[in-house]
């Protein structure tokens, strides 16, 4: 075989393999210029919207510090109503903004598909012109010439064609890596539009609750402060009833801890499970028991509360698997965790997430560093929207039922030895 015979199979081989390669291209009617701008449009839309949201944040943030009172309750709730509004409104540009943006990916897809095709078409050509050259000996191409200067000037074009073919078949190669990505870029933006409509919805269901809190508050207190500050008085005798309970139950535990099965204390072993950190009450017996004593003696808050409004999304703090999911309200409302979810990590560590307003798991389920397990309530013992967050050494907790001599019924849910107890401020 010929020299030039085997660039032309070489090149034949790649043009082959390129034709056999299938395009289904998307439709689209808006240009790109018009789909750009409208994706800019929707991304100013959500700037703004995320100043405002931030400005309700500071808002809700001044009414935590405020006397818990009926009216800084209500205004709590409708301060809630309205993030969570402007929330979705965000939620609702990012999933428009994600639509037009696989619309901008289909249109790129289609004008690369077209280029492929029309660079196919043109190598085609160009390979069945190579073909019929080439078929004529090469004693017969050389005598077919009258002057030696013209045979190595068809010489020399031959090869520059060659060259140029090899080109294209280079420039074909890199509009299917181009294409390829593009469908990439495309299937991942999908996914992010099933998880946006996922917040979506959750965010309605979010904000619905927040209403029919406001709803069931006012009915509950008749409007009233003086009812308001005894159904206040009440969730407090409650939640010291349940705390004595838990108390009595887990100082009889007497689980091994190896402190050599934890992680040293430091910063970052556990992420926050919440974007927007505001901690109300700390671990231990007083607020400033955030550096010692480590492990929990008993008395005192056994986590960390963070005051956040309801709706709002919780992650998990690390990756790990849903232990068990429950919800203490079913047995005794306004006394204990309400709605709660615990997770064991792979370093020794587990966490508890508690008063929520909806939970998106399920026991056995895995989940990664910062997943949505679930949103903020105000379920169980919750004298205002938070989280009550617990970190405990995995090899203490369990989850188990606990006999309510309040309201006559079992919950279920984790309980730990006291040494179990951890501080989270150690490892956020």
């Amino acid at each position: 075989m010929t020299f030039r015979k085997r660039g032309r199979s070489l090149l034949l081989a790649s043009f082959v393999l390129l034709v056999l390669l299938p395009f289904t291209p998307s439709l689209n009617a808006a240009t790109e210029a018009e789909l750009k701008e409208e994706i800019a449009d929707r991304n100013s839309k959500i700037a703004d919207l995320e100043k405002e949201i931030a400005q309700y944040q500071a808002q809700l943030d001044q009414v935590g510090k405020q006397k818990q009172t009926l009216q800084s309750a209500v205004a709590t709730l409708d301060l809630s109503v309205k993030k969570l509004s402007a929330d979705i409104r965000v939620t609702q540009n990012r999933i428009d903004a994600t639509n037009l943006e696989i619309q901008r990916l289909a249109l790129d897809i289609k004008g690369k598909a077209a280029r492929i095709n029309e660079s196919r078409a043109g190598l085609g050509e160009s390979l069945r012109t190579m073909e019929q050259t080439e078929e004529e000996p090469f004693v017969v191409t050389l005598f077919a010439h009258e002057r030696l200067s013209d045979f190595l000037d068809t010489l020399a074009t031959l090869q520059s064609y060659q060259v140029s073919l090899r080109d294209n078949v280079d420039e074909l190669q890199t509009l299917k890596e181009s294409l390829e990505d593009r469908k990439v870029q495309t299937e991942k933006k999908k996914k992010e539009l099933v998880l946006y409509q996922s917040q979506l919805n959750n965010q309605k269901k979010s904000l619905d609750i927040n209403r029919a809190e406001k709803n069931k508050l006012l009915a509950e207190t008749k409007n009233t402060e003086a009812n308001y500050q005894k159904l206040l008085n009440q969730k407090v005798a409650l939640r010291k009833q349940f705390e004595q309970d838990l108390f009595n139950l887990e100082s009889d535990l007497k689980s091994l801890v190896d402190p050599g099965a934890l992680p040293d204390a430091s910063e970052g072993i556990l992420a926050w499970p919440v974007d927007v950190v505001r901690i109300t009450q700390y671990f231990g017996n007083t607020d400033f028991a955030t550096k010692n004593p480590q492990i929990y003696s008993g008395k005192g808050h056994n986590g960390i509360d963070l005051g956040i409004p309801i709706g709002t999304p919780i992650k998990a703090a690390g990756a790990g698997v849903i232990v068990a999911t429950g919800n203490t309200d079913l047995v005794c409302p306004n006394a204990s965790y309400g709605k709660w979810i615990l997770v064991r990590h792979p370093n020794g560590l587990s966490t508890l997430y508690a008063h929520l307003s909806t939970i998106s798991v399920t026991a056995g389920q895995g989940v990664s560093l910062r997943q949505v397990i679930g949103f903020s309530g105000n379920t169980g013992y919750a004298t205002g929207p938070h989280l009550h967050f617990v970190v405990y050494a995995t090899q203490g907790v369990e989850v188990t039922s606990l006999k309510s001599k309040v309201c006559n019924g079992t919950y279920t849910l984790p309980i730990a030895s006291l040494n179990a107890y951890l501080n989270p401020l150690s490892y956020l």
